[in-house]
């Protein structure tokens, strides 16, 4: 049975969205169950006339609230008694497998440092996104923000990360793996990069050099990495772009009766192109390095998304124990001086 702990209260759509997809997924897995966290009678109003099998659905009350606007360090600290903390803590005494949470980012990437500690080689975690490829396959980007400032080894921690994730979770069997950069030469970037290839060279099997920005999305490579603020702006930059295309499509077909026709007759490409682009099909993003399964979902997610989330990420993640493939891989680096020594949490 797979257990995961889920922190209702936290997202825009919250807590109604995330039972609703977490109760979704319950039906698509026999042995998966679930703990609601946060506040009671809200989550009891968010159930009341689903169907769902409740004998694999659990509550833990938790009457404070992580908002989206509280300092990350303190209020992981301060409020004790919020859904996140408690979803969190249950992956700590080994309640739950993993825990989902929609919330404050910063504050869950605390709160994951702070109660299950970090994988040994690991000195800061990444989260990992799977982005689009028009060539039929997701490519994995990390980091995406969980660390502003990455040094060189920690970048070939995240590749190494990213490396194990695509084989166990997406199946490919050889990943290529590439560095984020402003060009292809082995000479371009700033003095981080620079080091980072040469470590990257060196190191990591499957390493194909540097990638531009522009071809990411073609397959070039199966995982990229960079720091988190770089992957950060990235990532938003992609998102903001495919939604203002959408959207310019659905405002200009409205204005003609020609462009209707027109757009009924290419229904099948713009149906295509939404399930490319839509970012709910994966669901959340793994917060790699932490020593427990966390996955953070977008603060706009909505049931689709929470459903997803379970399918395709937590559970191949725990099925296939890949916390426990991380730390074997990540050994090798810390026997070469690589890998890093535990930094403080926060």
């Amino acid at each position: 049975m797979v257990k995961v702990a889920i922190d209702v209260m936290g997202g825009d759509y919250a807590p109604g969205e995330i039972v609703s997809g977490a109760l979704a997924a319950l039906t698509v897995l026999q042995d998966l169950h679930i703990t609601l966290v946060g506040r009671e009678n809200d989550i009891q109003g968010s159930i009341k006339g689903l169907n769902y099998p409740a004998e694999r659905v659990a509550i833990n009350h938790a009457e404070e609230v992580i908002e989206g606007d509280d300092d990350p360090g303190l209020s992981i600290r301060r409020k004790k008694e919020s859904s996140m903390v408690k979803a969190l803590q249950m992956v700590r005494s080994d309640e739950a497998d993993a825990v989902l949470s929609a919330g404050n980012t910063g504050a869950f990437m605390a709160g994951g440092l702070l109660f299950l500690g970090r994988i040994r080689g690991i000195t800061r975690p990444a989260l990992l996104t799977p982005m689009p490829g028009f060539h039929g396959k997701a490519v994995l980007f990390l980091d995406v923000g969980a660390n502003m400032d990455a040094r060189p080894e920690q970048l070939l921690q995240y590749a190494f990360m990213g490396r194990i994730y695509a084989q166990q979770i997406l199946g490919y069997p050889e990943p290529r793996v590439a560095l984020l950069n402003v060009g292809v030469e082995p000479n371009k970037g700033n003095s981080q990069v620079k080091r980072a290839y040469t470590l990257f060279r060196e190191h990591l099997p499957g390493f194909r050099g540097n990638i531009e920005g522009t071809d990411v999305f073609y397959n070039v490579a199966d995982v990229v990495i960079c720091d988190g603020f770089t992957g950060n702006i990235f990532l938003k930059s992609a998102e903001g772009l495919s939604r203002t295309i959408l959207g310019f499509f659905k405002q200009e077909i409205g204005k003609k009766l020609r462009y209707k026709i027109g757009a009924l007759l290419l229904r099948p490409v713009f149906l295509n192109l939404r399930n490319e682009i839509d970012d709910s099909g994966y669901g959340g993003a793994p917060l790699l390095g932490v020593n427990g399964l966390c996955i953070k979902c977008h603060g706009s997610s909505k049931a689709r998304s929470i459903e997803q989330a379970l399918l395709q990420q937590v559970y191949p993640f725990v099925q296939k124990n890949v916390t426990s493939q991380l730390q074997v891989a990540l050994e090798d680096l810390v026997g070469k001086g690589i890998g890093g020594a535990d930094e403080k949490a926060l």
